[in-house]
């Protein structure tokens, strides 16, 4: 009696081949992606094994960041403030997943970085500037289309500097508010007037907006330290009170959303001059020491 052999599974390979004929006159066009040998930041496995391609899991939660971001901006020309601040609190998260599955996979690579780089300056720095223009800048002239712009090219400056430091700077602290945080507090701020039908309009109201946008454009460039949470270990034992506070501060948020993230992100964006200011009071002024006067024999 002879055993019966188990036929291979060809599902899996039907499905390759038919997205190879769908993939192959699209790369014919675009190419496809290597990662250089001489770039810092490439992975050795990828150089050694000569892998083309991109990372595929990071990348799909850029895009979704990217989308979400893209979608801001629509449902904010739409008139849909709700929906455009949502979707950019939905870009942050995304945001802060894929660099960090990343590094969990080991999948970061230099694709992946600048990909990274040119969708937070979409869903950071255009949809914010764009929602807040289009909530209660849209009347203002031409000040209203300046601060907008000014926050925008705050973002891009401060994401041109995080590039190009990436490999120099301290993992602990950001130099300069990290452009979600400042998202976060426009974004919070168009949500909560829209929550609780506050004026937006008006030739005081449009210069305070104004100056909003500003100081945070401001706060992205300066050199305020703060803190980046990426030491943070998902994986490491807490104390439990730590897991008290953050159910405590998720019931809070849930409570009342805007008004919750709205106030988390004030701190949070206005924590760094608070720390350069104690770290300035806490350093000591060199005193001038005296010489003692040496006692002469008689």
């Amino acid at each position: 009696m002879t055993e019966s052999t188990v036929p291979p599974n060809t599902d899996d390979d039907d499905l390759e081949r038919a997205a190879e004929h769908i993939e192959r006159p699209i790369a014919s066009l675009v190419g496809d992606y290597e990662e250089d040998v001489r770039a810092k930041r490439s992975s050795i496995d990828d150089v050694a094994s000569g892998s083309k391609g991109v990372y595929w899991l990071p990348n799909l939660l850029t895009t979704g960041a990217l989308f979400a971001g893209f979608y801001a901006v629509i449902a904010g020309m739409q008139g849909d403030f709700y929906a455009g601040a949502v979707a950019i609190f939905v870009a942050g998260m995304l945001d802060g997943l894929d660099g960090r599955v990343a590094r969990l996979t080991k999948t970061t690579s230099a694709f992946g970085a600048e990909y990274d780089s040119l969708a937070d300056m979409v869903s950071f720095g255009v949809a914010p500037a764009l929602l807040m223009f289009n909530w209660a800048l849209a009347d203002a002239g031409k000040l209203g289309w300046v601060a907008a712009f000014l926050y925008t090219a705050c973002a891009a400056l401060r994401l041109a500097r995080f590039n190009t430091q990436r490999g120099n700077a301290d993992s602990t602290v950001f130099t300069g508010l990290a452009s979600p945080a400042a998202a976060g507090v426009v974004a919070s701020s168009v949500w909560l007037g829209h929550e609780y039908a506050l004026p937006a309009g008006g030739a005081p109201l449009s210069w305070v907006h104004a100056a909003l946008l500003i100081t945070v454009g401001f706060l992205m460039i300066a050199r305020f330290p703060y803190y980046s949470f990426k030491t943070v270990r998902l994986e490491a034992r807490v104390p439990f009170a730590r897991i008290l506070l953050l159910v405590t501060v998720l019931g809070l948020v849930a409570l009342d959303p805007p008004l919750v993230l709205w106030c988390l992100s004030c701190i949070y964006a206005f924590s760094g001059p608070a720390q350069l200011l104690q770290r300035n009071l806490r350093k000591k002024t060199p005193t001038e020491e005296t010489e003692e006067d040496v006692p002469t024999n008689p």
